[in-house]
């Protein structure tokens, strides 16, 4: 059987990123040799998910990967996040690697976008979930062991209430009618602190709730 390709996880800390990690790694499509992420040079926090640099350092040390963090400005051009990207898939392939694992379910435009973009920088694209169901999906990811917390929400589609609960069955039930159960069309965002794909728990505790920039994120902090 041939060997199976050396990637990167395209890493927003959340649970989507997580699970597709998970994913990778038990059905050898991927073999994982680290984790690329988008962060905001303001904040230095995750790309809209606003999780503590770190938070990440502690995921990352519980994956056991290394990570390469690309840098952004708040807010971020296009052309700046194309060009900041490119430069870190060049490091990428210096190291012989050539395909990213992305955590996306089923919007079509954002994986045509990413395929583009990494088609033009001679690299692939890997969607360990493309297509699942996400409300078996939400469940799956649950009864594997998986904590996480929201940490964003879009108040113009989720109540600000929702900020900093844990993703369980209880929150699940508690999504209004027209919420996907994973958040896929931007209603929340999440943090991983537990799972099959860490190799031990993180403690964390949810702190201040603030809005900002139009979205509402609990500062979910390493305990």
């Amino acid at each position: 059987m041939a060997r199976p390709p050396q990637a990167y996880i395209s890493w927003s800390s959340g649970k989507d990123s997580a699970y597709a990690l998970h994913e990778a790694r038990a059905s050898g499509v991927a073999e994982v040799v680290g984790a690329i992420t988008t962060l905001s040079e303001a904040y230095d926090r995750v790309a809209m998910h606003g999780v503590r640099a770190s938070l990440l350092d502690r995921q990352m040390a519980a994956l056991g990967l290394p990570s390469l963090r690309v840098m952004l400005p708040s807010p971020c051009p296009n052309e700046i996040y194309e060009a900041r990207f490119g430069e870190a898939c060049e490091q990428l392939k210096a190291e012989g690697v050539r395909h990213i694992v992305f955590g996306d379910l089923y919007l079509e435009d954002i994986r045509a976008y990413r395929e583009r973009q990494l088609a033009a920088l001679g690299m692939s694209g890997i969607f360990p979930l493309w297509r699942r169901d996400t409300a078996a999906l939400a469940r799956a990811m649950i009864a594997s062991g998986l904590i996480a917390h929201l940490t964003c929400v879009d108040p113009k589609r989720l109540d600000r209430s929702f900020a900093g609960r844990r993703f369980d069955a209880q929150l699940l039930e508690d999504l209004p009618p027209g919420v996907d159960p994973c958040g896929e069309n931007g209603e929340f965002h999440t943090v991983v602190s537990a799972g099959p794909m860490l190799a031990a728990p993180i403690a964390v505790r949810v702190g201040e709730v603030v809005e900002r920039d139009g979205f509402v994120f609990a500062d979910v902090l390493p305990d």
